[in-house]
This record gives structure tokens, sequence and C-alpha cells, in this order.
């Protein structure tokens, strides 16, 4: 037996050594097991549809930028619970889309609801889907048959890319860290003269979670707080957020990018370009490169293992609003409107038919995914503004907790109480278009930061 035969079993029987006496010092969390698998279906439309996102005059597409994604995390950790991840190219869905989404997956694979994330970018180069922001749009039967079609494909899709992210299950490692970006700003501040002296808080952190098997990154799981509305043309893509993800998957072929909006109701990515498609488009994928260049710096720093099984849970609050309109003063406003606000006024006549008054509280679920200590997801509903980002980095920990808005139903801005007391857009006159008959109340704030900790403390009991 030749030396360099001895010397090498002695290196690897002190290499199994070291690796037994350090598996047998760790504690049960770190020695948690995952898998994971990813997906991506195309929902990019096959003819001209109705664009979402922006209010007024109906705009069809006229060509595709770049295609559009559905995109699916699933993970199983030691314990054997599946969960999974959903993003998606859209500018929302529906409390009527969840409640198909969520069915089709409890019911195939076994999938509870606290355990489905359901996150879409607030794309506004997307097609219109199903009632999604209903009241923006006066469609043609034409136009609406369009939309019914597309939004046909992307239930079906939505079935799809959950199945194959489960089918593609395979032992991975998990690893989380954050990074910058300096796209935001608020556009409360920015909307001029009136709002200049408006607070103009901005959340530039960009977490990024990355998953590895054999060796090789599969996943990049990244966010980012600013609305998706560098973009406003007539064509299809998914606005800075698509560019960055076009970005990494080049840079890194074998991973699905996945972008996740988070709190980003008050911000936009500025300056902005108007009236010139060709120049807007430029500018919109420049920011997607300064957005992906922030994840490639993350990924090439040291990452935090994700080590302990995941936990979920789930809860619900109430948002009381304010009082509305009378059905006297909507019946008169009603003759001297016209367009998006005429169909508001109607919708809230409707209602006093039908139910004999204006609904006075919103629905609103939260959810909290904990990867241990190294990362607490809490997943909002609807257009949050970057204060709940903000306000719950600082209670939970700001390098180890991840807040995203856009869950679920786009059911309306969410304002602080800073930005309900300041009025304008997001903190009052936004919500008529959600069909809602007014603002919120003031304890807005406090109801949804008190389910937060009351979610947080059943998955860290004292």
């Amino acid at each position: 037996m030749g030396t360099y035969e001895v010397c090498s079993r002695q290196r690897l029987w002190l290499s199994t050594l070291v690796i037994l006496l350090t598996w047998n010092a760790m504690s049960p969390d770190v020695l948690a097991q995952w898998q994971a698998g990813l997906a991506k279906a195309d929902i990019t439309p096959k003819e001209s549809v109705p664009l979402a996102g922006y209010g007024g005059k109906t705009r069809m597409s006229q060509r595709v930028e770049h295609a559009i994604w559905l995109k699916a995390l699933a993970l199983r950790d030691e314990s054997g619970k599946l969960s999974v991840l959903v993003t998606a190219d859209l500018v929302g869905l529906s409390d009527k889309m969840v409640a198909v989404i969520a069915k089709g997956a409890l019911e195939t694979h076994g999938l509870s609801r606290d355990r489905l994330i359901l996150n879409t970018s607030h794309n506004h180069s997307c097609p219109v889907t199903e009632d999604v922001l209903w009241l923006y749009y006066e469609l043609n039967s034409e136009e609406s048959l369009a939309k019914d079609r597309y939004t046909a494909m992307v239930y079906q899709k939505y079935r799809e890319v959950i199945a194959a992210a489960i089918a593609a299950l395979e032992p991975a490692e998990l690893t989380f860290e954050q990074g910058l970006a300096g796209i935001a700003v608020n556009r409360r501040r920015a909307r001029g003269a009136a709002t200049r002296s408006l607070g103009g808080p901005v959340d530039h952190d960009v977490p990024v979670l990355v998953v590895k098997a054999v060796g090789k990154i599969k996943g990049i799981l990244f966010g980012y707080s600013c609305h998706t509305t560098a973009l406003g043309g007539l064509s299809i893509n998914g606005d800075y957020a698509g560019f960055a993800q076009i970005a990494l998957e080049r840079q890194y072929p074998e991973a699905v990018a996945m972008f996740m909006q988070n709190c980003g109701g008050d911000a936009n990515p500025l300056p902005r370009i108007r009236g010139n498609d060709a120049e807007a488009t430029s500018l919109a994928s420049k920011y997607g490169d300064i957005l992906a260049e922030a994840v490639r710096q993350v990924i090439a720093s040291e990452m935090k293992p994700l080590s302990s099984a995941l936990r979920t849970t789930m809860g619900q609050t109430e948002l009381p609003l304010q009082p509305g309109p009378t059905l006297d003063e909507v019946g008169k406003a009603i003759p001297k409107l016209s367009g998006m606000q005429r169909r508001e006024f109607e919708h809230f006549q409707r209602q006093y038919e039908t139910l004999g008054s204006l609904p006075d509280r919103v629905n609103y679920p939260i959810q909290v995914w904990q990867f241990g200590k190294e990362l607490t997801l809490i997943a909002l509903t609807g257009e949050t503004v970057v204060d709940y980002s903000l306000k719950f980095k600082a209670a939970y920990g700001w390098n180890s907790t991840w807040v995203c808005g856009y869950n679920n139903d786009l059911l309306s801005y969410v304002p602080s109480l800073r930005v309900l007391r300041e009025g304008d857009y997001e903190g009052s006159t936004g919500m008529f278009e959600y069909g809602h008959r007014a603002a919120y109340t003031p304890q807005v704030e406090e109801l949804i930061t008190s389910k937060v900790d009351e979610l947080f403390l059943k998955l860290n009991p004292k």
C-alpha cells in the first residue's frame, strides 16, 4: 500500500470523524432537512387583451415586450409538511380568484391555507383578470370575452405551476440575506408642490432567499418595496421586476428567479418617462438591472442558512371603515359623474338596494411563516404602505424579518396611521376605486399590528 493511499484514508477518516462530532453537537433545529422544488408557467396572452393597472380608457395590448410568468417554490421540511409560495407578474388577485386557487391546492395536494402564499408583483403591464379592480374598466363584449379567456388560462396555469413545483421536490439548502437598491421614491412626496412637505419614507432593503440543490442555485426569491409602474404603454411585460428576473435567470441559467412585491403601496420607481415607450422601456430595464445587481451582490456574500423547520400560521382581522355617502347623496351625485367615478357611485347605489347599507368593514387576512430565528416572513394583504415593513422589521429584527404586501386579495390601499392622517390618494381617495365607502378608521394600523403580534406570539410562545 503506497504512502499516498494511507494518507488519503487517514484524511478521509479524520474528516468523517469531524463531521460526525459536529453533527452530534448540533441542535435538532440545525439538523432540519429541506426538500425544495421550483417551477414556472408562462402566462403571456396569445391575443390582444385589455391591460390592467390604470383606470380610465381601456388599454388593449399591442405587443409583447417579454413573457410574463407564474412561479412557484414548494418546500417540505423534516416534519414532512408541505408549503408553497407562488409569485405572479399580475396586478393582483381578487378574493374570488384566491378562493379558487386555494381550493384547488387543498383538494389536489392537501395544502392548507396557511401554507399557501399567493403574491403578485402588482404589475401594471399585464392583462385584466376576473373581477380584479373591476371598477377600473369599462369593457365591451369582445374585450370581456378576451378577459374571460385569459382568466381561464391563468387558473389552469396556477394549478399546473403548483403541481410542477411539488413534483420537482429534491434535497436542498436554503440561505437568506438582504441587500440594498435605491430605486424607490415615496410617491406621496414626489407628486409636486402640494405634497412636497409630506414625509417620504422608503424601504430600500432587498431580501433574498436562495435555494441550492446538488451544489447549484435552483431558485432565487427576492423582494422590493416599490410599485411596478415604470411602464404604462401598450405592451405586455413584467415592468422593472420582470427585467430583474430575466437578468438573474440569464446569469443563473438553472435557477427560477421569483420577484415578491413587498410594501410598495406608496412608492414608485422614479424618475419615470411618459409618452415614449422605447425610452421608458430602456429605463425600466435599467431599474431591473439595478435590482438584479443588488441580488447578485447578496448571493456573492455570506448568506445565513435556514436550518429550522418551517412553522406557519394565518389569521384575520377586520378593518372598520369611516362613514360613507348616504343613499340620497349617492343618488344626487351619479348624474354629475362619468367614467370610473360614476361606476363607483353606481356600485354604492347597488349595495344600498341589495344590502340595505354600505358595508362598514373589510376582512383582512395575514400570514406568518417562520424559519426559526433566521427568518420571519410576514405576508400582509393589499397595497400596504412602507410604514408596515419598517415597523415590523424594527419589532422583530431588521436582519431576520421580511415583510411583503400584495398577497391574497388586492382589497385596497392599506394606509398606516401616518398616511391616513395625511390623507391624499393612498390614505383616503383611493378607497372608492376598490368599492369601499370611505377611508379606514384611525385604528387601522393598531388592528393590523395587534394581529401580527398575535400570530408571531403563536409561533414564539413565551
